[in-house]
């Protein structure tokens, strides 16, 4: 949510959505961040933001990923994770690991580009989290990362190399400088963030698992090591669970400021922005948060007050086209969105064989669904088309439940509500299918703490009698009529529950037809989800 810049305060989480694994820097005034963006494209967010607290989405730095053929279908838990971002030599640079092919990097002299295309910087499986480091004092680049047991069999340690300094290679076979199996008590040491402060080569890096870890820090006068560590950050009294993983940053007037993410289930990764300072009778060492607790308030950071921003979540679809937070869910392709003079989203009905099954289809259209209690809407028109063709609003995870028209076999156009558990394999029914007089619809979901998600539907038929008991918003005179049973959305593997937008239709020969969305909006409520 944004942050009205006349309080004296912010409140966490500052980025209310599913912004994983944060990486942030400054630039002269401006300070910029990007986040795991996995199988979604475009992927490498890019955010942007004068004071830490209000931020905007300016683009994103991977247009597509590679190989092509490699994410022609949705691959929920791989492709980009936990980015690094960092500004050298006039340039911005974000490296990444993917888990299956080894870590890379795109680089860009503006931070709205151009970017390069991928370059792979050291090939193997399971080599996660990569972080550089240019030394200004002795002109040397080292590269540290992590590894994921699930691709490699190693976990919990942290590899060091020298890199060359034009970011393109690395000089050495590594060696491990961090084993979090030598440390009593740690576990799951990953995420690594590499720094040079007061003679001192740094390390932050989280351990403990998502939902219950902790922020490390890691010193030592040599790259190589030996390193000390501290934790710096953890949950202690305070409700935000498994405080880590992040990014800090020092201000123009000296202060410094720690970004990290709280798991919170369906809504993802959230971002919280936590107080730092150093030393402080504690031997030099970062001081993060209330003594080491996160904070749920603060003083603001000490910047010019901005304008309250938060990433743009509503759309009218100029020219047909999506705005910058929508994602989809596989690298896309031509003609599953139609470019045209007017506002609305013109989506192809893309034949496909998994029209029973939402998570596996790469043309769904995503963004990240809000922290906070919300109410989603937008108006669908079903176009001509051939029976089985279909279109509407879903709330996708492991789980799903989607709202929206179909093209029954006497060419009427129906209101359909379908959801799949976890362990099913396909869809069913929600509620019974309903008439959609002129292929129109607005469709609502009304999503409250908890993330549990109630849909409702307005057709515009007054006659329509069905299921139409008093919401409080007209529903049995013409306005919205609740559609099933409440829905609990569901996260999909390292990624919060996503808001979609999908056209499709069963596999067959020639055009399916099209569908057409309009006026997408977020209303949030004043209240805020589990909190």
């Amino acid at each position: 949510m944004s942050a009205d810049p006349a309080e004296p305060v912010y409140r966490n989480p500052v980025l209310d959505a599913d912004w994983s694994d944060p990486d942030v820097i400054r630039v002269g005034d401006d300070f910029y961040l990007t986040a795991s963006s996995f199988g979604r494209v475009p992927g490498l967010p890019l955010l942007h933001s004068r004071d830490l607290v209000n931020w905007t989405l300016v683009g994103h730095a991977l247009q597509r990923l590679e190989p092509e053929s490699e994410f022609a279908a949705p691959r929920h838990d791989c492709g980009v994770w936990a980015p690094s971002l960092r500004h050298h030599d006039g340039r911005f640079w974000i490296f990444w690991g993917d888990p299956d092919r080894g870590v890379f990097q795109v680089n860009a002299p503006e931070i709205r580009g151009p970017w390069t295309r991928p370059h792979l910087v050291k090939a193997g499986k399971g080599l996660i989290d990569p972080c550089p480091l240019w030394d200004d004092e002795t002109g040397e680049a080292y590269l540290v990362h992590a590894w994921a047991k699930s691709r490699s069999g190693v976990k919990n340690r942290l590899t060091g190399h020298r890199m060359h300094p034009h970011g393109t290679e690395l000089l050495d076979e590594g060696k491990v400088i961090v084993d979090g199996d030598r440390i009593p008590g740690w576990f799951t040491l990953e995420g690594p963030k590499l720094h040079r402060h007061d003679g001192w080569f740094w390390i932050f890096a989280p351990a403990g698992g998502v939902e219950t870890g902790w922020q490390g820090a890691f010193r030592s006068r040599a790259f190589f090591g030996p390193y000390e560590e501290k934790v710096v950050l953890e949950q202690k009294d305070t409700d935000v669970n498994g405080p880590h993983q992040g990014g800090w940053v020092r201000t123009p007037s000296g202060e410094d400021w720690f970004l990290h993410f709280q798991q919170r289930g369906a809504y993802g990764r959230v971002v919280h922005l936590q107080p730092m300072r150093w030393g402080g009778g504690g031997g030099g060492w970062p001081v993060i948060g209330d003594d080491g607790a996160p904070v749920a308030e603060h003083r603001r950071p000490d910047l010019p007050p901005q304008p309250p921003a938060a990433p743009a979540t509503d759309d009218d679809f100029p020219g047909g086209r999506p705005g910058r937070q929508w994602q989809w869910t596989a690298n896309p392709r031509d003609g599953w969105a139609t470019h045209h003079s007017a506002d609305g989203l013109r989506l192809t009905c893309v034949r496909t064989p998994d029209a029973h099954d939402l998570r596996a289809l790469p043309n769904v259209l995503t963004q990240r669904l809000p922290g906070t209690p919300c109410t989603v809407e937008v108006d669908l028109r079903l176009d001509d088309g051939e029976p089985g063709a279909r279109a509407g609003l879903a709330v996708l995870g492991d789980a799903y439940s989607w709202i929206g028209l179909q093209r029954g076999p006497d060419g009427t156009v129906r209101l359909v509500h379908r959801f799949a558990e976890t362990v099913a394999d396909q869809e069913r029914d929600a509620a019974p299918p309903r008439p959609a007089p002129g292929g129109r619809a607005r469709l609502r979901v009304d999503i409250d703490a908890g993330a549990r998600c109630r849909f409702s539907y307005d057709t515009g038929d007054t006659g329509d009698t069905a299921n139409t008991a008093d919401t409080g918003d007209g529903a049995g005179q013409g306005g919205f009529r609740p559609s099933g049973q409440v829905f609990a959305a569901t996260p999909w593997r390292w990624v919060g529950a996503l808001l979609g937008l999908v056209a499709l239709a069963p596999t067959g020969q020639g055009h399916a037809g099209t569908a057409t969305f309009t006026q997408f909006r977020i209303r949030i409520q004043e209240k805020r989800a589990d909190r």
